[in-house]
């Protein structure tokens, strides 16, 4: 084994320090054991016994904000991500572009599955293709699989994050529904209650509710969540249509780290293929409501999901807290400073050239 240059340092004070006498020895002990400590990134100490355990169901590589909900919870202290499971259309690539954003940030230990393969028509462009297909290969167990056996070892502990189509949640519930009601709550960016999506010009009147993305391009698996008796944290349109301006993009690009360089690039292929500049963070308000519930305060509401892929607000007891408004001033106070403040980076080598 080839030591770092700080931790060779370290092991020989340590073998040195055995021959001093037993005062000396230990004053010697304890400085090598500070030190050792004061070398270990933030990013890889163990999570605090009381961190919160987050499992991430994502569809990242379509629309950026999944990589920004990402970037968001892996800068995030008291979190514990037990796992993360690509959703939706190439889940294969997903992973791929998953390993490579957890080797850059030193968070590669974090267990990736790969999802169900599923589409339909009007399914989004893979827009990060060319950075994901540069990503390391490696095997990665099925995010059923994954996410059930997270469940098991954590009971009742682990909030499930879900930013995509719900296809992999739904085929959790078919196989072992007993298991999936043992997750803490569920945190969904999904649906439209009051609200549809925004239309481009600003003084343009709210729309009326209709399909939204997430639930409309798998509204059978969205129905099963829906129905799992799982408590539920819906954020739906109404709350999360909240632009990333080009002065805080700017303020990202400025520091540069391993993270806020990837998004960067990430941000230019998603504006490349969809021809817009400014990203629309859906996913990443759902991640800030999973850490902090002050950043999108709920109301409780009964919701059924249609065959059509609507979210409707029916009478009867409620099964979800669902945020109703957009609180730009409370989310960004949350994500900006953790994005800007983090030095997540890894040591391995995280670009795979094409052959």
């Amino acid at each position: 084994m080839r030591l770092k240059p700080i931790s060779a340092a370290l092991a020989l004070a340590a073998v040195c320090a055995a021959t001093l006498p037993a005062p000396a020895r230990a004053a010697v002990q304890a400085a090598v054991q500070a030190a050792a400590q004061a070398n270990t990134p933030a990013n890889s100490k163990p999570s605090a016994p009381d961190a919160q355990k987050i499992f991430l169901d994502t569809d990242i590589g379509d629309d950026i904000d999944d990589a920004y909900a990402l970037g968001l919870l892996l800068a995030s202290p008291n979190v514990q991500i037990t796992g993360i499971s690509s959703a939706w259309g190439d889940t294969a690539l997903r992973s791929r572009e998953l390993d490579r954003l957890l080797c850059l940030t030193g968070r590669d230990a974090i267990p990736v599955g790969t999802g169900v393969v599923k589409t339909r028509p009007g399914a989004g462009a893979f827009s990060q293709r060319a950075w994901a297909s540069h990503g390391p290969s490696r095997p990665h167990p099925q995010a059923v699989d994954l996410l059930l056996q997270t469940i098991r070892r954590y009971p009742g502990q682990v909030t499930l994050v879900s930013l995509g189509p719900m296809t992999n949640l739904g085929a959790a519930v078919d196989r072992d529904p007993a298991t999936f009601r043992k997750l803490r709550r569920i945190v969904l960016m999904g649906g439209s209650v009051n609200h549809g999506y925004d239309d481009d010009h600003p003084l343009a009147p709210a729309t009326a509710p209709q399909p939204e993305y997430n639930i409309a391009m798998d509204p059978e698996a969205a129905g099963k969540v829906f129905r799992s008796g799982v408590p539920l944290v819906v954020l739906p349109l109404d709350s999360t249509q909240i632009p990333l301006d080009a002065t805080r993009r700017a303020a990202l690009a400025g520091v540069s780290t391993p993270l806020t360089d990837a998004l960067q690039v990430l941000t230019n292929e998603w504006a490349t293929v969809n021809h817009y500049p400014n990203p629309t963070l859906y996913d990443v308000v759902a991640a800030a409501a999973a850490l902090d519930a002050n950043s999108c305060p709920t109301t409780p509401l009964h919701l059924e999901v249609d065959a059509a892929g609507n979210t409707r607000s029916t009478p009867g007891t409620p099964n979800a807290e669902a945020c109703l408004a957009p609180h730009a001033d409370a989310f960004f106070a949350l994500l900006m400073p953790r994005l800007l403040e983090q030095h997540l980076a890894g040591t391995g080598a995280c670009y795979v050239a094409k052959p």
